[in-house]
This record gives structure tokens, sequence and C-alpha cells, in this order.
């Protein structure tokens, strides 16, 4: 199965035959409602993933620094809201421009046991939290079905090339941590909250809340020697799923201190986050004690075909 993920992956990232006039900041609107999402163009190129050895808050699954090439993308320009999510979750809000529910059969989140927000999410423009990675690529097949195109999650490369937007710093504004307050809700300034996404100042790419409010989920099987195992310029690399538990995240959350908001820096997910579950087996939708994670949308700059877009999907959901 490994390779044929490599194999489904290696075909997604593939950038032949479109033309760059086509690589723009969009909109895209859903069908039958008044939910849309922008999207920004992210160029492809070449850049160190990783700490540097100048970083004092480096920790060892940062290590060693790489370089690696990275595919063009688009990416949100938000972290995917409440009112977004509901859409697939609610199948009564579904509803097409002809008035008709949409027709697509597709396996939809049970409800969860409890509010995965605690109370702290369910304002429409609040990121969504307390999914699992599962659930986030649910979605993504859901909003495949419903629109055409073929959205994801970011790569942890991917992500971390966009948040630095072309910096070699632990934060794409620098060093000083205590100029995070304004790109970024954590620990500090956030008062245990979540918050209404694109508040902060965005960065260069014009990604809002890249660092805080939710940390976001990525593609990647988490690997703490994955750096050691990448070679220096690799194309597109990933850390292949060969388990469910751990998976990778970015970015993280308004409860997380600045250090965890640096660009390189990893985090693991763990079972703890359902903790309080108290189905056998727990539920593979939510996660009963993560509302500091949600997730944000990447577009690869080449749209799969049907076949090729239903075995990624078919490959990661089994």
């Amino acid at each position: 199965m490994k390779f044929l993920n490599i194999i489904i992956f290696a075909i997604l990232l593939s950038v032949k035959g479109i033309a760059q006039e086509e690589f723009k900041a969009y909109t895209q609107n859903i069908e039958g409602t008044d939910v849309s999402f922008k999207l920004v163009p992210i160029e492809g190129g070449t850049f160190m993933i990783g700490a540097s050895k100048k970083d004092k808050k480096k920790e060892l699954d940062e290590l060693p620094q790489k370089q690696v090439e990275v595919s063009s993308f688009w990416m949100g320009v938000y972290e995917v809201t409440h009112k977004e999510f509901l859409l697939f979750t609610d199948a009564t809000r579904d509803i097409l421009a002809n008035g008709e529910p949409n027709p697509e059969v597709i396996s939809r989140p049970s409800s969860p046991y409890e509010d995965p927000s605690k109370g702290l999410g369910d304002e429409d423009m609040k990121p969504t939290v307390g999914l699992t990675q599962y659930n986030a690529l649910s979605y993504c097949r859901w909003l495949y079905k419903r629109t055409g195109v073929f959205y994801r999650l970011p790569t942890e490369a991917e992500w971390e090339y966009a948040a630095r937007a072309g910096t070699e710093t632990p934060y794409f504004f620098g060093k000083k941590k205590k100029d995070l307050a304004e790109y970024a809700w954590y620990s500090e300034n956030a008062n245990g909250q979540l918050h209404i996404v694109g508040q902060k100042k965005p960065n260069t790419y014009g990604l809002y809340d890249i660092y805080g409010n939710v940390s976001e989920w990525c593609l990647d099987q988490y690997y703490q020697d994955f750096y050691t195992k990448i070679k220096d310029g690799e194309t597109d690399p990933r850390g292949f799923p060969d388990a469910l538990y751990p998976r990778s995240v970015r970015g993280g959350s308004f409860i997380d201190d600045a250090e965890e908001c640096r660009s390189s820096n990893r985090i693991t997910s763990t079972d703890d986050w359902k903790a309080r579950d108290p189905q056998l087996p727990k539920s593979f939708w939510w996660n009963t004690d993560s509302e500091f994670v949600g997730f944000r949308l990447v577009r690869p700059l080449k749209q799969p075909t049907k076949e090729e877009a239903e075995l990624f999907f078919s490959s990661m959901l089994e």
C-alpha cells in the first residue's frame, strides 16, 4: 500500500501541461450556497526544511535541515471555517442551485459524542476543530465531488514552505517572538479562545493564521527521524502513512507558546486527543480532546483525473 501511495502522490504532484496564466488567486464558490473560500498560488521552489542550527528552540525532530524542492500549489487563505465544514456534516444544508439536495452519496461524520470545540468554535467564521485527519480528508473528498476540484491536506513540506514564504528565520517575520502577536492568536494573547479567521496580519503569501489559532493537519505520518531519511534535493518529500498514529500537525494553536508556532516546529497527534470518547472502538471522525486542531486546504497545480483522485482518496481513507 505504501508503494501504491507513492505512485499516486507522484501523479498528483505533476505540474506539466498547466498554463501559467491560470495560476492566480481565486475564490471557490459552492453551488447552491452562500459559502465560498479563497486560495492563493504558491509558486514552487527549493528551500531548507527543518530548523537552522542557530535556532535556539530547535528540537530533535526538526533536524537535520535538508534542501528540498516543492511543486507549485494553491493554498487556502484561511483555515477551514465552521460554516464551510457544516455543509459537509449537515446533509440538510447541502443543497444544489436548483434547490435539490446534493445527490452524491458519500459518508458523512456521525454526530460527535460532545461538542468537539468545547463551546469555543460554533461561530460561522471560526475555524472548525476537534476532527480527525480522516474527517478532514473526508471533507476534501466531499468537496471534490461537490465542486469538481481536487483539494487535499498539505504535506509537511508544503506547509512549511508556505509558512516560511521565502524566509529562513524561525518565523516568517523574523526572529523576535514578541512580534508574533501581530500575526497569530497564541497562548499570550488568545485568552484561551478560538478566534474568527483573518483578524491578524498575513504572511507575504497572503496566508492568515498560518501560526496560531488552530494547529493544522498535514497529510504525513509523523516520523521523528523523518529528516534523516530525506535526500538533499529531493522533490516533494512526504512521510507516507503506515499506521493510524501518529500523524503530523503544524502551526501551533491558541493554547500554545510562541516556540510551538515556529515555521519548523513539528507536532504529533496522539490517541489522547480522543481520551474522553466513550465509544469502542473510538470514533474515527472526531477527537473529543483536540479543540486546538483544524485544517487548511491545498490544491495541487495539476488536477488529477477522476480515476486518480478516487484512487488517492480510497488509499487514504480505507
